[in-house]
């Protein structure tokens, strides 16, 4: 072991830097040594720090380390909830004649031979007040001392035996905290709910809550705090947890199509709070829809304008994305005016290292193609179909509108064999889709669509369909949210195999039983959404297939015509035979002719030269 890494594990205190991790990868210290330290060291990480481990090639799994312990120390804080202690008044005369009584009498104690004994009735939802069961008190002091895994293990036990029947909530709220500490994030979000189906009376409930919303932020994934939340009043929601809570309202009316309700919903989010800018962005889609596309257009560019700073890689990472859709989405409502001068001019806006920027070259070229600025739009579907992308991005569409523009060039024989080309290519994947969709359209199907998340994405069966149309579809929040926590299912399953015997056959046990049940409902729920994305794919695939079959039609009556006019011509040559093109461009270009090579500086800067071979 290096002397570097000795220092780090002895001394607790000091702050791992960036050029420390990296010294410890570049002696090859063992990848799991690394994480340890990590997460061991206490310090609290940034951005940052893990854009300094990325740029300098660090493996995937100490990045992933230090990204889970920014995601932890970042969920919403709340204070630690009170333990209700009675006040003490001065004794008045009534109450030294009762406690005088109770001396006496011994309540409780007293043997009784005839009727029914003493006994108190509790009330239903009654606060939890008084001292704690010694037992209990001992597990809550064992996680205050950061002894998670000792306090999991004696609140299991109190749980399973039902030891203290009217402190329930409480076990149920400290055993989701122990676990959250532990990582264990699926684990505790069970218990956080079995907190908050007590009811919002509970005083658990103001800190149950907004743990949730932590762990949604870790998993990706919405669902069950979805789910959650459309049972319970805006009154009723915790002031730390307000605005997380509202955008998600928001967002479930918007799934609704409830769309001027979803808005003011979404309307309550803070300037202050890290889900403005996402509750911005989905105001100016709801504008959109409702036909305010000034308001859009304003919505939108106060997202991509944003400065706000998250406090995760992964939430930067989602506000960039939003801040590039904003500038998409300004360029599409100009696009739907006719205004294409200046919806090519927000296209060019998107940056190049977007995950977007390929759809915007698309989308840029059919604004070149509606200005009849053919060449423009033949480059453009260049770039998009370059190797850089046509192995990550699946834009079908591109090879329809290249084909329309050999078309309009009069390239005849271009426009057919790419029509050709088009079919041969998307039309098993299309095929594949529609027999999917059918299998599982029934009831039947509904049940098993779990089996469909297996096939595609656990690799349980053959298929045609292309890696990028994965890619896309992951796009979607909602699959891509599950199929993150699914993985962390995985994990977490490992994590627990790897504590202590004891631990393992009392806590562990109960657990897995957890996540298995998880698993299932989670696939199922994850095999539904994947089908819908497949769905909307499949509509796709089939208007394309026909636009592609009546183009390839207008080629025939077009080539008929030209051989009729042909005929009618005998002497007719070739006009552009012997012609000499013509490569002069502005002196602010430099021109290179395509030798079939790609270059990455050069992608979105190919132009052709084809003049159009069609007859006045």
């Amino acid at each position: 072991m290096s002397s570097l890494l000795l220092l780090v594990l002895a001394s607790p205190a000091h702050a791992l830097t960036c050029d420390e991790v990296m010294n410890m990868v570049n002696v090859n210290v063992p990848e799991s040594i690394v994480v340890q330290t990590i997460e061991g060291s206490g310090d609290k990480f940034t951005a940052e720090f893990v854009r300094c481990l990325t740029n300098e090639g660090a493996p995937d799994a100490v990045v992933a380390a230090v990204k889970k312990q920014i995601a932890h120390d970042s969920g919403p804080k709340d204070e630690e909830p009170a333990e209700a202690e009675p006040e003490a008044k001065p004794k008045t005369k009534s109450d030294e004649r009762r406690d005088s009584f109770e001396k006496d009498t011994e309540i409780g104690a007293t043997k009784v031979k005839k009727g029914r004994a003493l006994e108190d009735k509790a009330e239903a939802g009654a606060a939890d007040e008084g001292r704690d069961p010694q037992k209990l008190e001992d597990a809550i002091q064992q996680y205050k001392a950061k002894k998670p895994l000792s306090a999991s293990l004696a609140l299991h036990d109190l749980l399973k035996d039902n030891t203290f029947p009217d402190k329930e909530t409480k076990i149920l709220y400290y055993m989701g905290m122990s676990l959250y500490d532990l990582k264990m994030y699926h684990s505790a979000q069970y218990y956080f709910i079995e907190v908050l189906k007590k009811g919002t009376g509970n005083q658990y409930f103001k800190y149950a809550l907004p743990k949730l919303v932590a762990i949604y932020k870790l998993t990706g994934d919405v669902s069950d705090l979805a789910k959650v939340v459309s049972k319970i009043s805006p009154d009723d929601y915790p002031k730390s947890a307000k605005n997380p809570l509202y955008y998600l309202h928001g967002v479930q009316l918007f799934e609704d199509n409830n769309l001027s309700e979803a808005k003011k919903a979404l309307q309550q989010v803070s300037e202050s709070s890290d889900y403005y800018i996402q509750a911005t962005y989905l105001i100016g889609v709801i504008d959109n829809k409702q036909g305010l596309l000034k308001s859009a257009v304003k919505a939108f560019g106060e997202v991509a304008r944003a400065q706000a700073e998250a406090p995760t890689l992964q939430e930067a990472q989602k506000l960039d994305r939003l801040r590039e859709l904003s500038v998409l989405n300004i360029a599409r409502i100009y696009y739907s005016l006719q205004q294409y001068e200046a919806a090519q001019e927000n296209y060019r806006l998107v940056p190049r290292s977007s995950v977007y920027w390929p759809e915007a070259q698309f989308e840029e070229a059919w604004t070149a193609f509606m200005l009849t600025d053919l060449n423009y739009t033949l480059g453009e579907i260049l770039t998009v179909n370059s190797p850089y992308y046509a192995d990550v991005e699946f834009i079908p569409e591109t090879t329809v509108l290249r084909a329309l523009t050999y078309f309009q060039l009069c390239e005849l024989d271009d426009a057919e064999r790419t029509l050709m080309d088009f079919e041969a290519t998307y039309a098993p994947i299309h095929q594949e889709l529609k027999d999917v969709i059918k299998t599982y359209s029934t009831d039947e199907g509904k049940e098993l669509a779990d089996q469909a998340y297996e096939k595609y994405f656990e690799g349980k069966g053959d298929t045609v369909l292309p890696k990028p149309l994965f890619a896309r579809m992951l796009r979607d929040q909602e699959l891509s949210g599950l199929v993150e926590h699914l993985a962390l299912l995985d994990q977490e399953e490992q994590l627990i195999a790897s504590q202590k015997s004891q631990w393992k056959s009392a806590v562990g046990e109960d657990l897995t039983k957890v996540i298995a049940d998880s698993r299932e409902r989670l696939k199922k729920r994850a095999g539904r959404s994947l089908l819908r994305n497949m769905y909307e794919v499949t509509k796709q695939l089939g208007d394309l297939i026909g636009q592609s079959q009546i183009i390839r039609f207008e080629v025939t009556d077009a080539r008929r015509a030209d051989y009729g006019r042909k005929l009618q011509n005998i002497d007719l040559k070739e006009t552009s035979k012997g012609q000499d093109t013509d490569f002069a461009t502005s002196p602010k270009f430099i021109y290179w002719p395509f030798n079939g090579e790609f270059w990455k500086d050069e992608l979105g800067w190919y132009y052709y030269t084809e003049q159009p071979k069609c007859e006045e």
